[in-house]
């Protein structure tokens, strides 16, 4: 099964991957993650990236799409993939159409994750996640149980993220529905969009989310 999880910053597609993973056993494919690993371990495509990247200009998508091929067809990825990050626009969902038409495979659902915009901004300004073990709070809906002490590990350091601030996340809203809200279309076009509601429950969006792929 090879998926995409779509939706703007803060949507909840990373908590979501991580319980299809657990779920159904799928790999979440990050992107970034992948670009990372390939200049860290010095693959010819790694070292590739790394000089494109050190000369001040973006990986382009023929480089992307190969370490896309390339990782799906690890044996961890056998069950199925989730693509986090990828494509972006609607040439990269062209490339990755073409790359996996190549190879007699094709994508199962675009799952998009419909949100609101003014909520989302309020849920990302809010969250803050503990320095040790990473579990995530929010300042309003989600505070530890007992103040300042983190419920899993015991930490008493929290951070946030320097851009988790409502002017940065606005940028990174409309950035997103300039670039990446276009192969909604698409893949609506294609048959393969599904909808679920965002704003939901966490657990609301997982039952939402399951019950898509139960139809498929």
């Amino acid at each position: 099964m090879k998926l995409i999880l779509l939706g703007p910053p803060g949507a909840g597609k990373g908590t979501q991957a991580k319980r299809l993973e657990e779920s159904r056993g799928l790999k979440q494919v990050s992107t970034g993650d992948m670009l990372r690993a390939a200049v860290h371990d010095g693959t010819p495509l790694g070292l590739e990236a790394d000089r494109i990247m050190k000369a001040g200009k973006l990986v382009p998508d023929g480089i992307m799409i190969d370490m896309i091929a390339e990782r799906i067809g690890q044996p961890d990825c056998r069950r199925g993939v989730i693509l986090d990050g990828f494509p972006r626009t609607v040439r990269q969902a062209e490339a990755l159409d073409a790359m996996l038409a190549s190879r007699s495979q094709g994508l199962d659902a675009v799952i998009e994750m419909v949100v609101d915009d003014a909520v989302l901004v309020e849920r990302i300004a809010g969250r803050y996640s503990c320095a040790k073990c990473g579990a995530v709070y929010h300042d309003k809906t989600q505070q530890p149980k007992s103040p300042g002490i983190c419920d899993v590990c015991g930490s008493k350091e929290f951070k946030r993220r320097p851009d988790d601030n409502p002017q940065t996340v606005q940028a990174r809203l409309q950035e997103y529905y300039q670039q990446t809200a276009p192969i909604v279309p698409y893949y609506k076009q294609k048959g393969l969009l599904r909808q679920v509601d965002g704003m939901a429950q966490v657990d609301a969006v997982t039952r939402q989310i399951e019950a898509v792929l139960e139809g498929l």
